[in-house]
Formats: C-alpha cells, structure tokens, sequence
C-alpha cells in the first residue's frame, strides 16, 4: 500500500478521488498544525513511510498554511520517492534540494488559463477606459468614448511556457500579433514570431504590451531595468505575472514617471506581502494585484486532475507528466 503525504485542505476536496483507489493508495493527512493523521488517528511524524507528496496550490495560500513544516517534514523523509507540485515555478532553493536528493519533482500547469485571462482582463480593462466608463454611469453623463482595440497590436511575451503559451493563444484569437522570447526554439510554439533572449532588445521597441511569463533565474533577475524600459514604447504596457524580482521596481517607478511604460500591470513583487509603504500602491500608472493571477475558479479543479493523473502514471510505471529536470532548475 501507497502511502501519499497530503494536506487536510485538499484532502477535503479530492477525497473521492482517494477512496476510488482505496487497494492501490492510503492517505497520510498533514494538518494546520502540522500533525500527521492516518485513518483519522494522530500517528508520530517518524513512524509513517510516505512514498509520495502532494504539495498542492492550497499549500501555498494563506498565513496559516503550514508550507514550511510540510516542506521540512519531505527534505527530511528518507522514503518519498515522488513531489507533486501545485505551482508552476520551481525556483525556490527548496526544489533544488528536494531534487539532489533524489526526488523526482513534477509543477504544474493548472493555473495557467487563470493567469492568461488575468492578463486579457488587465489589458482589456486599460484599452477600454473601464474606470471612466463606471463614473460617467455614476455621473449620469451620456458621453461617447472611444477605446483601443488588441487587433492589430504586438504583444511580446517573455518566457513562452505553458502560461505564456495561453496568453498568447489569447492575444492572436482578438487578431494580436504575438512575440514569443525562450531559450530554446522548438518551431512548434504558439506564437507568430519565436526569438530568444538574446534578440530581446531589438523586438521591445515593437510590443504594444510585454508580458513577463519567465521563470526567476539569473538570467532573468531584474531583466526589466533602466535599460529594457528605455526600448519600450511610451504608450505600451507592461505585465508581470511571474516573479516580482524580475522587475527593478526603483528602475520601473522612475521610467512610469516619465509615462514610459504607459502602464504596468503588477500581480507579484520583490517583497510580499507589498509594504504598505511601497510607491506601488499609489502610482497612478500601476494596476496592482496581491499575486493571485492564478485564483481563477477552475483553477483547483485542473491541479487536482494534473496529480490524480500523474498518479495513475506512477503506479502504474509509465512516464509522468510535467517532471523537472535537474537542468531545468537555477543553478
């Protein structure tokens, strides 16, 4: 018998799920307080020899969730062969150990349709002056605007993996013009245009709208500085739905106030929560959003399936979906 490490949250939701498996699988729960029950039972942490863990997205929610205990419990387990993951990204050291220890590491990409319209719903929302259309109704004034439409418009999406592929799926269906930027180019990427890192400059002073979809690395750390910013357009916007660290924010704060970009669309931050001293929250040129692109309501459902199917792979011997390679993780 499997034993499976999940949190008691998502146990909650899936357990269906658990109980269609009931020969093949058992599940250890790991509470909010960071205990450990099997079959209802408060069993001792070091007693139980679970071969997988299911980190999943309601790990990662919330002051209370117990993240760090859950994580520390898996570094130190001697028996899990198999991580789960129900984020997207796998830049946090934590990965890194987890794989060096032999652990095989899948992500995730069941946030991705969430975050692709989060990006859509941003973009659609400056282009249409939504705001100014609220107050005329408040207002009671009759008054005709006219607004900017996506068709037509170039859009460069930084890092073209299974979020930036959604977003660019999106753009081109209302006739946008899509820029894909990635390390290695495949030729089946959904995108117009394919470059790489190397050719960024020379595409930025084109895009209508750049959205940041790249994993955090060193390559990428502050990659929006003084000098990508300067190539932008005036009237361009700018997306971050990755990792707050690849913004300078100083670098960002300077160039808005010269209305170069005319926008920046924020939902993360180099430092979260976002003080609440931070420029950020004021800036009149910065739609910001406390990191919850993803929340979309299909958006548990889809990481359930995501696991349950990579389940079903692993026991039965087959090649799981979404695995990590050691190469894949910042060096």
């Amino acid at each position: 018998m499997i034993e499976i490490l999940i949190y008691e949250v998502t146990y909650q939701r899936v357990q269906e799920e658990f109980e269609s498996r009931v020969n093949q699988v058992r599940p250890l729960i790991f509470t909010q307080k960071g205990e450990i029950l099997r079959e209802g039972e408060t069993v001792p942490a070091e007693s139980v020899q679970p071969e997988i863990a299911w980190a999943s997205s309601d790990l990662y929610v919330g002051e209370d969730s117990p993240t760090r205990e859950f994580m520390i419990y898996v570094l130190k387990s001697e028996s899990i062969r198999w991580l789960q993951s129900g984020a997207a990204g796998f830049e946090h050291p934590v990965f890194g150990m987890l794989v060096d220890k032999g652990i095989r590491l899948t992500n995730n990409n069941a946030s991705s349709i969430a975050i692709a319209e989060y990006v859509l719903s941003g973009v659609l929302n400056h282009y249409h002056s939504n705001q100014k259309r609220r107050e005329n109704q408040h207002n009671r004034m009759w008054q005709r605007l006219g607004f900017r439409e996506i068709y037509g418009t170039v859009w460069l999406i930084i890092g073209l993996g299974n979020i930036g592929t959604e977003v660019s799926r999106r753009a081109q269906t209302f006739g946008a013009h899509t820029i894909g930027v990635k390390r290695t180019i495949t030729g089946n990427e959904q995108a117009d245009t394919v470059v790489q890192m190397k050719d960024l400059s020379a595409y930025l002073s084109k895009a209508d709208v750049v959205i940041l979809s790249a994993p955090l690395n060193k390559e990428t750390e502050k990659l929006v500085n003084k000098d990508f910013l300067q190539h932008m357009k005036g009237d361009s916007i700018l997306v971050n739905i990755a990792r707050g660290p690849l913004v300078d924010e100083d670098a960002l704060l300077e160039s808005l106030d010269k209305g170069q970009p005319e926008l920046a669309i924020l939902d993360v931050f180099s430092t979260e929560p976002l003080p609440s001293d931070s420029p950020l929250w004021s800036h009149p040129r910065v739609h910001m959003t406390s990191h919850f692109a993803g929340s979309g309501s299909g958006s548990n459902r889809r990481g359930d399936g995501v696991f349950f199917d990579n389940l079903d792979r692993y026991l039965a011997k087959k090649p799981l979906q979404m695995e990590v390679d050691k190469s894949d993780l910042p060096s």
